[in-house]
């Protein structure tokens, strides 16, 4: 049974989505705020905890804030953001801050529990692959392994980054469009949202590159995609 951390300050809200989620076969816990949440997080209860699905718009510590520490404790906690206002600009910083996808409320039952389960997915083991490839400057994907380091130094990537890097760096040089990584990473084929993909990719350049403005791996196509680099 899957374990999952709501964080909703509106109890009418919160109440809701807990019993659809209980429904669907969830196991959920709640929070009103985002103390509260990273309290929790860091009990031996909170360490079962398997996704959480965090309102932005909280009380005291605010949800950038709650998924920026949350992101600084662990990188392979699934993070779906809820938004009110489907506002660009907080859904980009909150991308930014590394949560893994948004949905915007109100939110029907069948698409917070597709997002949920897509999420899920995404944090299982990838099939293994034998080869660890590795690159002269230093960076190595251990495709077996599920790591990446960057000379010597292990790299922490959540689910979705560590996807997407696999994703591309599989056919190095090919170039993917926005669409085709939305439908293989986040398994959105209902969703054109380039956000997601641009949002990822800006957080994985910010660890893997020397320079992230001068991007040696994860390449842009302009009017295309995204490409693999050296490896």
């Amino acid at each position: 049974m899957p374990h999952v951390l709501l964080i909703e300050d509106d109890a009418s809200v919160r109440d809701g989505m807990e019993l659809v989620l209980r429904r669907h076969g969830y196991d959920v816990d709640t929070a009103a705020t985002g103390e509260e949440a990273l309290a929790l997080l860091g009990t031996p209860a909170g360490a079962k905890i398997e996704l959480a699905v965090l309102d932005l718009m909280l009380p005291g510590m605010n949800g950038f804030e709650v998924c920026r520490r949350v992101r600084a404790r662990t990188a392979a906690l699934p993070i779906i953001m809820l938004t009110a206002r489907g506002d660009d600009h907080d859904i980009v910083t909150g991308l930014e801050a590394g949560a893994d996808d948004y949905v915007v409320k109100p939110v029907t039952a069948p698409v917070l529990e597709a997002r949920i389960r897509a999420a899920l997915r995404r944090a299982e083991p990838s099939a293994p692959s034998p080869a660890a490839e590795a690159d002269p400057a230093g960076l190595v994907i251990d495709r077996a392994g599920l790591t990446v380091t960057k000379d010597g130094v292990p790299i922490p990537l959540p689910p979705t980054e560590l996807r997407l890097l696999l994703e591309l760096s599989a056919s190095p040089g090919r170039v993917f469009s926005r669409e085709q990584l939305l439908a293989s990473v986040w398994d959105h084929t209902f969703l054109g949202d380039s956000r997601l993909v641009d949002a990822a990719v800006g957080r994985l350049r910010a660890k893997l590159e020397d320079v992230a403005a001068k991007p040696r791996y994860v390449q842009t196509v302009r009017g295309f995609g995204y490409r693999f680099g050296p490896l």
